[in-house]
């Protein structure tokens, strides 16, 4: 290989050699810049130059690259201020004819720039053709010399004669570019595609609207490959305020404060390639909050929302206004390149700009400029995003609502249970009253109508001719004994329906218990003999001084013991107690009658004062009375300011209960109470 590079530089190359190295190199070379590269460097040689330029072009563009020969020349080409005059000086000299030949570039005064760019290559003498493939002009090709030289023909006719091959070559960089832009144009769009089938999917779904947001924000970010990716959600101080009529060309800037609700991941997989790290990590931002109205960059998002806000570098733009503020998360040093997408909702059916729901946040920690796909692409996004927020709002209301009715439902149900409740035990009151009148009825009727039976058999009796002295007096005391058990009903009636009207007057004296109690002992006594019941009583030695109506008092004493002894098993005893006793400094007395026989139930207790009430089974049982005993107890006993309860439980010994009624009187008449 040395010794046939020496035969090149020795002997002028012939085009069918030098055709052939370059189609080699183009088989062999897939890389563009080397492939030119080392086609620059066989032609320098091949010429035996000082150096030599390969140019590529399309469809008559600017030039796109230069390639140099030596490397030497190539650094020259790289260095910033050659690299802005280059393309301009190349492409000029390309357009003044198809083969320029140069031998002394001191005498080219035609171009400016060129004469720069020839200065800073220390070239002298060039010879340059254009490079042309199915007619169309793909690029160029300068071979140099540092010293004036003279072109000979030789050198032209080998030149066009390898500008053929150099432009397939040329024409093969050219449609691999084309095809890697198309590639990465079609993996943009399949990965710009994906993320809006994800997101549209996740919306469908009716996802959790943080995935959503996530999703997206994770996304873009990655796909952008920037630092930093926010997404910000507005609570506006005035929930109206959307709703409010306001001319289009005038935005007003509302109380709104903007919370960081989402954040793209963190880690090196956002970062491009040799990326610095940003100087503020993103996870410090989440929840952070701000009002809009004091930061310059989302108010300007927000008067010319829907469009988004683009800032390839906000160090420039906010050095023009140093007295602009801006949130802290918005870090011009840290994060120069800001895309900012307002989230704007439309309600369904709506012809009026929507609501501005927050702003989609893209930052980088340098500065770069927002192709128009990016834009259209986080555009959509942005609509995908603001859907699900309106999507989610929605669900929110209406599930709102419907555990309102659920709940209004509820409480109804609750309401017509509770109301059928109460209508069945009133239907059942109702019964049970209609019950209690049935029994009151039959039992006024047997009580009046068995002394009135009596009576009548008494006066028939007394018509009898001829009857003996002692024989009318029996009947006669039998009729004075009926007419008096009749009066005292009636009475008993009365005065129940006077206690109920408060119209009962009230006879207060000094009343020694003791002595009252020993006062209706015998009658009791006497009449429970045939029953063989006895009546005890524990009484304390002092005697019992007490204020108060001594009729109502006896009579309630007559009822209670009336009533023990007839619920009173046979041979048993009937107990009265009484003694003092001191309540928060007031004095009272304790009566109670007890006896032992039929109980009360549980479920009878709460109504045993009722009027025309009596006991199950009583009147199967032939056991006397009206039902209202206890009901005038209960009346005269609230006539006194007085007290009374009853308790009934069975006895552990025997298969009968005890129940005993307990009354409670103040030793001294209250009559504020009255």
């Amino acid at each position: 290989m040395q010794a046939h590079r020496v035969q090149l530089m020795q002997q002028p190359a012939r085009p069918i050699d030098l055709g052939q190295q370059i189609a080699h190199i183009t088989r062999t070379i897939s890389d563009p810049e080397t492939l030119l590269n080392a086609i620059a460097t066989a032609l320098g040689q091949a010429f035996e130059a000082d150096g030599c330029l390969v140019m590529v072009q399309q469809n008559h563009l600017p030039v796109q690259a230069i390639y140099g020969y030596p490397s030497s020349t190539q650094a020259v080409l790289s260095s910033e201020p050659v690299q802005q005059i280059a393309p301009a000086a190349m492409q000029a000299l390309l357009d003044d004819s198809d083969l320029l030949a140069i031998s002394n570039l001191e005498s080219d005064e035609s171009n400016r720039s060129r004469a720069v760019l020839w200065q800073a290559l220390q070239v002298q003498a060039i010879l340059g053709i254009q490079t042309r493939f199915q007619g169309q002009v793909n690029g160029g090709i300068v071979v140099m010399h540092s010293q004036p030289y003279c072109w000979t023909d030789s050198n032209k006719e080998l030149l066009q004669a390898i500008s053929e091959p150099v432009a397939i070559a040329m024409s093969q960089v050219l449609q691999a570019g084309v095809i890697g832009s198309l590639q990465k144009q079609v993996g943009s769009f399949t990965q710009h595609r994906n993320l809006i089938n994800k997101l549209t999917m996740a919306i469908h779904n009716a996802l959790d609207l943080n995935q959503i947001l996530q999703m997206a924000i994770d996304g873009v970010a990655q796909t952008f490959q920037v630092n930093q990716g926010l997404i910000l959600l507005l609570k506006y101080a005035d929930p109206l305020f959307a709703t409010r009529s306001v001319p289009a060309q005038v935005k007003r800037i509302p109380k709104a404060k903007a919370t960081i609700v989402c954040e793209a991941s963190s880690g090196s997989e956002l970062l491009a390639a040799g990326e610095p790290e940003p100087q503020q990590p993103a996870s410090t931002l989440l929840n952070q909050s701000f009002w809009v109205s004091e930061c310059a960059l989302c108010t300007s998002a927000f008067t010319e929302a829907p469009k988004p806000l683009a800032i390839a570098d906000k160090s420039q733009v906010l050095t023009l206004d140093s007295d602009t503020r801006i949130s802290s998360i918005f870090n011009p040093e840290g994060m120069p390149a800001l895309l900012l997408v307002p989230l704007v909702g439309v309600p369904s059916g709506s012809i009026s700009a929507g609501t501005i729901l927050g702003f989609l946040a893209l930052q980088h920690s340098s500065p770069r400029p927002w192709a128009t796909d990016e834009l259209e692409l986080v555009e959509l996004v942005s609509a995908q995003v603001s859907t699900a927020i309106i999507q989610t709002q929605t669900m929110q209301h209406v599930q709102a609502l419907v555990e309102e009715r659920t709940a209004q439902l509820q409480r109804s149900l609750e309401v017509q249970g509770k109301l059928y409740e109460k209508t069945r035990q009133q239907i059942d009151q109702l019964r049970r009253l209609n019950q209690l009148k049935d029994e009151f009825l039959a039992t006024m009727s047997h009580e009046l109508r068995t002394p009135l039976t009596s009576m009548t058999l008494a006066i028939r009796m007394l018509r009898q001719p001829g009857l003996s002295e002692d024989r009318r007096d029996r009947y006669l005391d039998i009729l004075e004994q009926q007419c008096n058990q009749e009066t005292n009903l009636i009475n008993d009636l009365l005065t129940l329906q006077k206690l109920e009207s408060n119209q009962a007057d009230l006879q207060l004296e000094k009343v020694d218990l003791k002595h009252l109690i020993s006062e209706i002992r015998q009658p009791f006594e006497n009449k429970w003999a045939t029953k063989k019941l006895t009546l005890l009583l524990d009484l304390p030695k002092q005697a019992l001084k007490i204020q108060t109506d001594k009729d109502s008092l006896n009579r309630i004493l007559e009822e209670l013991l009336t009533n023990a002894g007839k619920y009173a098993e046979p041979g048993t005893a009937v107990v009265l107690r009484a003694h003092q006793q001191v309540n928060q400094s007031n004095h009272e007395f304790v009566l109670s009658v007890s006896n032992t026989g039929q109980g009360i139930s549980p479920e009878e207790l709460p109504h045993i004062f009722d009027k025309f009430r009596r006991g199950q089974g009583v009147t199967q049982q032939a056991i006397a009375g009206t039902g209202l005993g206890l009901a005038l107890v209960k009346c005269l006993v609230q006539h006194l300011n007085a007290t009374i309860n009853v308790s009934s439980s069975p006895l552990d010994a025997a298969p009968a209960w005890e129940t005993c009624f307990t009354l409670t009187l103040p030793q001294v008449f209250d009559s504020s109470k009255i």
